[in-house]
């Protein structure tokens, strides 16, 4: 009895341990990471996802394709999960954090191979990056806030190879407006700038309205198209008789009573509108609806009315203007109103909508971006957002870096001379970990058709010499010094993905067993000779999901 084996999972639950489990891991985190390589840079391809609905999405940004394709492998989401972080912090990067993270699980499978001990190799790591980011401090460059031209020269670097080539110097000199208009004591809120994309006229017709743009029009047709030097109203609620909560039946047995019970209705919607005359208001947002016989008083009182505003342009119009949203009319007053110096409804592509601009120190924006198609507008769009982010972080922190590869063959440099001083099998991880980073130059000179070894030579060579802003030209191949040419990286794009791979990749070294529960061990049939070796019915079912869902986009 005390040698029989003691089974504690369910029949239908597969384990894998030990090296199959790092070796499974290793290959979901590497075919994530090759997914998205060769949209990387200004000469990076794009991808065309096609979801089972027929949508396409066609787009080279990496936390875009990576949030669309259906991966399924657990370990694979991690590695999602970096692109994401990198979204939200910084805004761009996406792609270079991705692929380092790979690229470090790709080192480390080597090491593993050679019998390094995973917790070694996480420990090698953790130093490398602490010293990566110190390194990366000492070559970073000042900005001030009011240096335009560096701005814009950052806008333009983020949206380079994104489809916005063409007209990036108009958008980046747009996208420093925008931040800058909402630029405050507490930092940027990125979230009050609201991009309207038009489909209709070319790129070259954007354009950036200090105020906001309501996709809506006026209720009615009597309305004022405008109204100058404009007292806004915002009321988060309806101009229509309310229900009551429960059920009730009126009996009218007299013709008389219906019609007072009709005037009374009427009188009811006369007060509403005559409470937002008397407030002193000449525009009202409402969040709901409003009754016809409402709009019939509020065009008598030459009153421009806008329904059904969403919560986030109700927000907007608040920070523009500086009304004060109300639940009701009967709360409404002249303190609360805000101030446009003008209200127009506009026509642009065929669409009309509501302007409210000229409003003083507008804390709220709107960008109009127009295009040929939606999907070329789309993936400007995602240019603009990650060039937001960008700037937002430059005004923020200050620091900048030079790009073109040039801060990973810095710190890759730094690193192996580091690497001497770390004692005992940790220093065979710092140095995996400096190989690791020369995959964005190597892999920015691939995707641009050049040889990545002459390249690399070369960008090794131009930094031993002391040339820290050396960086590769992916148009002509040469290694130029790229603060002379104007690209520049935000500090926290690089410090943020050294960061975020680092941990994604340790987290997933040090995973040594995979527990698959029932519901996804049965997921291949018995007889499947296809499933990837090492894995678990539910992980390579996982993969094979990925895998699907990378095909129907390549």
């Amino acid at each position: 009895m005390g040698n029989q084996p003691l089974i504690v999972l369910s029949e239908d639950s597969q384990r894998t341990s030990g090296e199959d489990a790092q070796s499974m891991n290793v290959q979901a985190g590497k075919a994530v990471a090759e997914s998205v390589r060769t949209t990387l840079g200004p000469k990076g391809m794009d991808k065309m996802l096609v979801d089972s609905s027929g949508n396409v999405i066609v787009t080279n940004d990496g936390v875009t394709l990576l949030s669309e394709m259906e991966i399924d492998h657990p370990a694979a989401d991690m590695i999602v999960e970096v692109a994401e972080t990198q979204e939200e912090e910084v805004g761009d990067g996406t792609t270079s954090a991705v692929v380092i993270a790979g690229e470090l699980l790709s080192q480390a499978e080597d090491l593993l191979d050679q019998d390094i001990h995973a917790t070694t190799l996480a420990q090698g790591y953790r130093e490398a990056a602490e010293e990566a980011t110190e390194a990366l401090e000492e070559v970073a460059i000042d900005v001030d806030e009011d240096d335009t031209d560096v701005l814009e020269q950052i806008a333009a670097t983020a949206m380079t190879g994104k489809g916005a080539e063409n007209a990036k110097d108009l958008l980046s000199e747009l996208v420093v407006e925008a931040v800058r208009a909402v630029a405050g004591d507490d930092g940027v809120d990125t979230d009050n700038i609201k991009v309207e994309k038009v489909v209709g006229g070319s790129i070259e017709n954007s354009e950036l309205v200090e105020g906001v743009i309501v996709d809506k029009e006026r209720v009615s047709e009597n309305m004022p198209y405008f109204a100058e030097d404009a007292n806004v109203a915002i009321i988060d609620g309806d101009l229509e008789i309310k229900e009551t909560e429960i059920d009730a039946e009126v009996n009218v047995t007299d013709p008389d009573q219906l019609e007072q019970f009709l005037e009374q209705e009427e009188q009811q919607l006369k007060e509403m509108a005559q409470g937002v005359a008397d407030a002193g208001a000449d525009v009202v947002f409402v969040d709901g609806g409003i009754d016809d016989m409402a709009q019939h008083y509020l065009a008598q009182e030459n009153i421009i009315a806008v329904r059904r505003v969403k919560s986030s342009d109700q927000s907007q119009l608040a920070r523009a203007t500086g009304a004060t949203p109300v639940s009701s009319v009967d709360d409404l007053t002249e303190d609360d109103l805000g101030a446009a110096g003008s209200v127009a409804q506009k026509e642009i592509a065929g669409d009309q909508r509501i302007f409210v601009e000229d409003v003083d120190d507008a804390q709220a924006v709107t960008l109009i971006l127009r295009g040929g198609t939606e999907h070329v507008i789309d993936e400007i769009d995602r240019a603009i957002e990650d060039s937001l982010g960008v700037v937002r972080t430059t005004i923020e922190d200050g620091k900048v870096l030079a790009g073109g590869g040039a801060p990973e063959i810095e710190l890759s440099l730094a690193l192996r001379d580091y690497a001497d001083s770390v004692g005992g099998r940790e220093q065979l991880a710092v140095e995996a970990f400096a190989d690791a980073l020369e995959v964005i130059p190597r892999t920015l000179a691939e995707n641009a058709g050049l040889d990545p070894i002459d390249s690399l030579v070369e960008l090794r060579s131009a930094h031993d010499g002391g040339d820290t802003g050396a960086g590769l030209d992916a148009y002509t191949g040469d290694t130029i010094d790229m603060d002379a040419e104007g690209v520049y990286e935000p500090l926290r794009v690089k410090t943020q993905a050294i960061e975020s791979a680092t941990e994604a990749a340790v987290m997933l070294l040090r995973i040594d067993d995979v527990i698959a529960a029932g519901d996804l061990a049965v997921s291949h049939d018995d007889d499947d000779d296809d499933m990837p070796a090492g894995g678990p019915g539910g992980m390579g079912g996982g993969m094979g999901g990925m895998g699907g869902g990378m095909g129907g986009m390549m």
